[in-house]
């Protein structure tokens, strides 16, 4: 627990996953209250997959992102100040689509935004280990120039 989580300025991770929880069922937020969160660093520039398998869609897709640009969530008009604790994955991120096997969203540069919430709930992906991999498989050497 982070000192700020102990002190009470902003959520535990138990306490987001039981405001997630409460959100109705079949939705988002609800299904990823029930994930682990799995990326502990800030997500700017990371490779992530996200976590589109079932229950939250009906088939699962592979969907990797770039998060690129944060917007903090907006407060309601009569509310000036988050109330404590604040939310512990707030804010939504503009990504670049690198790869998918969506149909509505291609990878090349197609733009989506996802909840910062949903983004460390996602899989980092590590481009080097992927790239030895394609290598082995295809048996092409990999060179450096």
């Amino acid at each position: 627990m982070s000192f700020l989580s102990h002190i009470g300025l902003i959520e535990t991770e138990e306490q987001e996953q039981a405001r997630l929880a409460q959100a109705p069922e079949g939705s988002l937020n609800h299904c990823l209250s029930t994930l682990p969160v799995t990326i502990k660093e800030w997500p700017k520039d990371l490779l992530v997959e996200l976590p589109w398998e079932p229950p939250r869609t009906d088939q699962a897709y592979r969907v990797v992102v770039v998060p690129i640009e944060f917007r903090e969530d907006a407060l309601p008009q009569d509310v000036e100040e988050e109330p404590l604790p604040r939310r512990l994955h707030s804010g939504s991120w503009t990504c670049a689509v690198v790869f998918s096997d969506h149909p509505s969203y291609p990878a090349g540069g197609f733009r989506i935004i996802l909840p910062t919430a949903e983004i460390v709930r996602g899989r980092k992906v590590d481009l080097a280990e992927v790239l030895v991999r394609i290598s082995s498989e295809t048996s092409l050497p990999m060179t450096k120039e």
